[in-house]
């Protein structure tokens, strides 16, 4: 089935029935893993965590699942460069899970989210996003931004 766009209907339920999705048992299952704050999870992750929960929700339908999740708009798949997809649900029902930005390290692969954004950081994306969008006639609608380096625990270790 093909994705469409069917952001803003709603949240679960209506999402899915609007855009002619089922909100299945292993759908809602992964909506609620994600929306519990355990972001940036494999669908391995994803699986492990709720197989013995939902024995009949395989890894297939996992991986099926999030692509239907990331077409709709409601996670966001990453690549933190450790060779493994990562999702994140994308906003909750009440708005959650605000834009940020992420940290990754390169030695123990750890994400860290930040928020706390200074005001030249949010004035140089502003006049970057406008600059680039003037530039090649582009509508500019979202951003991601990730930094590679190593966190405190491990240049300490170094």
């Amino acid at each position: 089935m093909p994705m469409r766009n069917c952001r803003g209907q709603g949240w679960w339920h209506g999402k899915f029935r609007g855009c002619g999705y089922r909100l299945t048992v292993g759908r809602e299952a992964i909506l609620d893993l994600l929306s519990g704050g355990k972001g940036h999870l494999s669908a391995e992750d994803i699986y492990l965590k709720i197989h013995a929960r939902y024995p009949n929700v395989g890894l297939t339908t996992v991986y099926r699942t999030l692509d239907v999740l990331s077409g709709l708009g409601m996670v966001h798949k990453f690549d933190f460069g450790d060779g493994r997809a990562r999702y994140e649900l994308a906003q909750g029902p009440k708005g959650e899970h605000p834009h940020h930005h992420h940290l990754v390290c390169t030695s123990c692969n750890r994400v860290i989210d930040y928020t706390d954004f200074i005001d030249d950081e949010v004035e140089l994306l502003r006049r970057t996003e406008k600059g680039l969008g003037e530039k090649y006639n582009f509508k500019i609608t979202s951003h991601v931004i990730q930094f590679y380096g190593l966190c405190a625990k491990c240049r300490e270790n170094k």
